[in-house]
């Protein structure tokens, strides 16, 4: 199971967070996969020192995979961490947004895939509801 925080614009104009998995099925070698992704593209970043860019949106729905760092982000639900090996799923992209703050000495490395707009996450929350999300912006 690979953990997986989707970060979304609620009604209310501020970012909410829900803490899941990415739903992964039995492949033909033994081994667990999702099915494939489609993305418009992909690009590594590495953040030496924490740039305390404040609360922001993100520019486009994606996935962040982490590589190296912990940070911690806020959003109007609360705080939550994302560890190397987390996924962030990202459908924030208007209102209000998150913060983050970096919270150890690593640098945060990270691989962003800016997905296509009708992509299909396969994102499953902890409480076990919900459907792969297709939407933008989505309110709950």
């Amino acid at each position: 199971m690979i953990r997986c925080v989707k970060l979304w614009t609620g009604a209310d104009g501020r970012s909410h967070f829900q803490e899941g998995f990415v739903e992964l099925e039995r492949g033909v070698r033994g081994d667990a996969l999702s099915a494939g992704l489609r993305i418009d593209a992909a690009s590594f970043h590495e953040t030496d020192t924490d740039p305390k860019l404040g609360w922001h949106p993100d520019a486009a729905r994606q996935l962040v995979m982490s590589l190296s760092g912990t940070l911690r982000f806020e959003t109007g639900d609360g705080s939550f961490m994302l560890r190397p090996g987390d996924v962030l799923f990202t459908e924030d992209t208007i209102g209000a947004g998150h913060n983050w703050t970096m919270t150890d000495e690593a640098p945060w490395r990270r691989l962003y895939t800016v997905l296509e707009p009708d992509a299909e996450v396969p994102f499953r929350s902890e409480r076990g509801t919900g459907k792969p999300s297709t939407m933008q912006g989505e309110t709950r």
